[in-house]
C-alpha cells in the first residue's frame, strides 16, 4: 500500500506541475518538489509488492515497475539540478517525463482483483488516476501554500488554480466512486465494510469538497496562511479516505 500511495502522489503532483501556471511560481518550489519525488520514488521502490506478495497480478510486471521507479528517482534528481539553475524549458521536460513514468508506476503498483473483467479493469485504471489527481492536488496545494511564507510577493493565481484542481478532483472522484458502488457485483453487508465505506465518503470525498470551498473563501481575503492550514486538514482527510478506499477495495475485490 505504501508503494501505491507514493506512486499516486508522484503522478498527481506531476499532473499539477504540468497544468499549473509555472511561470508565476519561483523555480525553487519545483526544485524542492523534485527532491520530494526523489524520496518518494526510493520509498516506493523499497516497498513495492509489500503486503500483496510477489505473485500478485498487476497490469505491468513488478520488475518493470521497479525499473520505472528507479528511473523516476534519477530524473527527479537531474530535474532538481535543472530547476536550481532556473532552466524552465528543460524543467518542463523533467516534469513531463516524471508524469509519463509515474503513470506506468501507478499501473504497476495496483494489483488486479481476482474478479477482474474488462469493465472492472477499466474502472480500476480510472479509479487509480482520479485517486492520484485528488492526492496530488491536495498535497501540492498544501506545499505551495507553505511556499508563500518565503515567497510573499508571488501572485495568488497558482494557489487559486490548484484549489480549482482540488475541487474538480473531489467531484471527479465522487463520480468514479459512485460508479464503482453502483456496479459492484456483491452488496456490502459486513459492518466493517460499511464503516470503511462511510469513512471513505465522509473523509475522502465530502471532506475535500468542503475544504476546497473554505479555501476559496479564505483566498478571497488573500490569507495564504489560513488557507494553507485548511489545506493541511484537507490532506489528512484525503489520506484517510483513500486509505479506507484501498482497504475496502482490496477486501471486496472491486474498486470503491
Amino acid at each position: 500500500m505504501i508503494s501505491l500511495f507514493c506512486c499516486r502522489l508522484i503522478c498527481g503532483a506531476a499532473m499539477c506541475w504540468a497544468l499549473m501556471p509555472r511561470q508565476l511560481v519561483t523555480a525553487g518550489f519545483f526544485r524542492i518538489q523534485h527532491l520530494v519525488v526523489l524520496g518518494l520514488s526510493v520509498l516506493a521502490t523499497m516497498t513495492l509488492s509489500a503486503g500483496y506478495g510477489p505473485e500478485a497480478e498487476t497490469l505491468i510486471p513488478s520488475g518493470v515497475t521497479r525499473g520505472v521507479l528507479i528511473t523516476i528517482a534519477v530524473v527527479a534528481y537531474v530535474g532538481s539540478v535543472i530547476w536550481t539553475l532556473g532552466r524552465r524549458r528543460l524543467g518542463l521536460g523533467s516534469i513531463l517525463l516524471i508524469l509519463g513514468l509515474s503513470c506506468l508506476a501507478v499501473l504497476g503498483s495496483q494489483p488486479l482483483f481476482t474478479t477482474s473483467a474488462e469493465l472492472t479493469r477499466t474502472l480500476v485504471v480510472v479509479s487509480e488516476f482520479t485517486s492520484a489527481w485528488l492526492i496530488g492536488t491536495a498535497v501540492t496545494g498544501m506545499l505551495l501554500g507553505h511556499w508563500y511564507l518565503t515567497a510573499t510577493s508571488m501572485s495568488l493565481t497558482p494557489l487559486i488554480r490548484l484549489n480549482q484542481f482540488f475541487l474538480s478532483a473531489s467531484v471527479l472522484r465522487a463520480v468514479v466512486v459512485g460508479a464503482g458502488l453502483a456496479t459492484c457485483p456483491s452488496p456490502l453487508s459486513d459492518t466493517t465494510h460499511l464503516v470503511w465505506l462511510l469513512l471513505r465518503w465522509l473523509s475522502g470525498i465530502l471532506g475535500p469538497f468542503v475544504m476546497s470551498l473554505l479555501i476559496w473563501r479564505i483566498l478571497k481575503y488573500r490569507n495564504t496562511q489560513s488557507a494553507t492550514g485548511v489545506w493541511f486538514a484537507g490532506v489528512i482527510l484525503v489520506f484517510m479516505g483513500e486509505m479506507a478506499a484501498t482497504l475496502l477495495s482490496n477486501e471486496v475485490g472491486y474498486p470503491l
